[in-house]
């Protein structure tokens, strides 16, 4: 699943939080002491527009811009290029994401500022900015995927600069990234219905490294895409392993398919909010003996895998007292598939399926059926239950 900047409701980013994509038990949470924050492709735009504005009010090229943040702090941005022309004006920024491993990290931010016939102030999207085609994200569909923090941000921005002049004229922005379009061809925008460039982001201005925050975000925007283009049917999964098998089984729209990652209890919850009916979790024996216990934020260090859970999974499922001690003794749930399968217990996984099943339907209190399809690495079904159907 694709991760936003800095922000608790956007959607198009193209980086992964480092758990997205990691179905096993390797995963460790980065240390972000001492790392750099960065600033989103909104304040970005905003920095460029106001310095537009500007300088086409003065007439003379803009080196440096300050803006306002919703963070509430006040941001310096370095104009990179300053095309000045008699009606008109370009400037852009070069986006710093800090250490967010942010895919339009070092990306031209451009914004071109010109004087218009109507009153106000007017904002479009250009070359590499996306168009929206689909309902979900809170835009106008064939609008610019301009999020609306973004749009307050660059409308207010420019008013201030403006405000001198703006009762005798208008202003058209046009926000543009020359590289977008490529951009945009490492996220998951098409698969929301964004096309032909990136989404310009940010609630807070600010792009805080390995943000939780916004991965969750981006988790709840997608089930809200598909539920508003009418998926009642919705796949989470917990990485880009378990994503990839699941759509092998499935035969479902590309855009009923949302990659959780640790995120299960807000994704369960979003989907009895957007009126999903069915929801198929697929997954495989890390994350899925954390679901079976009722942990619904499967984060590696917020619950560890419990070896005794397991050998009482295994007990249920007929195995022998032999192999519950070397259950109880195993280093990961890696290892207890690897014995469960050597002992030849193939209930064991339907049984862990079916825990996963019915804690979910309860953990919603009922208002969704509920499908987990457990899978080997190699995208072997090991097993499948339902609850609620």
């Amino acid at each position: 699943m694709n991760r936003v900047e800095g922000a608790e409701s956007d959607v198009g980013r193209g980086s992964r939080s480092p758990e997205a994509g990691n179905d096993d038990e390797t995963f460790r949470p980065v240390n972000r002491r001492g790392m750099r924050t960065g600033f989103t492709t909104g304040a970005c735009a905003t920095a460029a527009a106001k310095a537009a504005t500007t300088a086409l009010l003065r007439q003379k090229p803009v080196a440096q811009v300050t803006i306002h943040l919703p963070a509430g702090s006040d941001a310096t941005f370095a104009i990179v290029s300053c095309d000045l022309q008699p009606g008109s004006c370009r400037c852009s920024i070069i986006k710093d994401a800090g250490d967010d491993p942010d895919v339009t990290h070092g990306a031209e931010i451009r914004a071109t500022v010109s004087w218009d016939e109507h009153p106000g102030v007017h904002l479009k999207g250009g070359q590499g900015v996306g168009v929206v085609t689909r309902a979900g994200l809170g835009l106008e569909i064939g609008g610019p995927a301009i999020n609306p923090v973004p749009r307050h941000m660059i409308l207010e921005a420019v008013q201030e600069a403006a405000a001198s002049v703006l009762d005798r004229h208008g202003l058209l922005v046009e926000v543009s990234v020359p590289q977008g379009e490529e951009l945009a061809k490492k996220t998951l925008n098409g698969r929301l219905g964004i096309v032909g460039g990136i989404s310009i982001l940010g609630t807070t201005g600010i792009v805080r490294p390995w943000s939780t925050a916004s991965w969750r975000a981006s988790v709840e925007q997608a089930i809200d895409v598909a539920a508003a283009n009418g998926q009642r049917h919705v796949v989470l999964t917990t990485g880009g392993r378990s994503e990839k098998f699941a759509m092998a089984l499935l035969s479902l729209p590309e855009l009923a398919f949302v990659e959780m990652g640790i995120f299960t209890g807000r994704a369960l919850r979003r989907c009895v909010a957007r009126g999903v009916r069915r929801v198929s979790l697929a997954g495989m024996v890390g994350k899925f003996s954390k679901l079976a216990q009722g942990h619904f934020q499967t984060h590696v260090a917020g619950n560890q895998v419990d070896p005794g859970f397991l050998a009482d999974v295994a007990r249920r499922s007929g195995a022998t007292d032999p192999l519950l001690a070397e259950i109880r003794a195993a280093n990961t749930a890696r290892h207890v598939q690897e014995l469960v399968e050597a002992a030849g217990v193939a209930a064991f996984f339907h049984t862990l399926a079916q825990d996963v099943a019915d804690r979910s339907h309860a953990y919603v209190a009922g208002k969704l059926q509920v499908e987990a399809v457990l899978f080997d690495f190699d995208g072997t079904i090991l097993g499948r239950a339902d609850a609620g159907g």
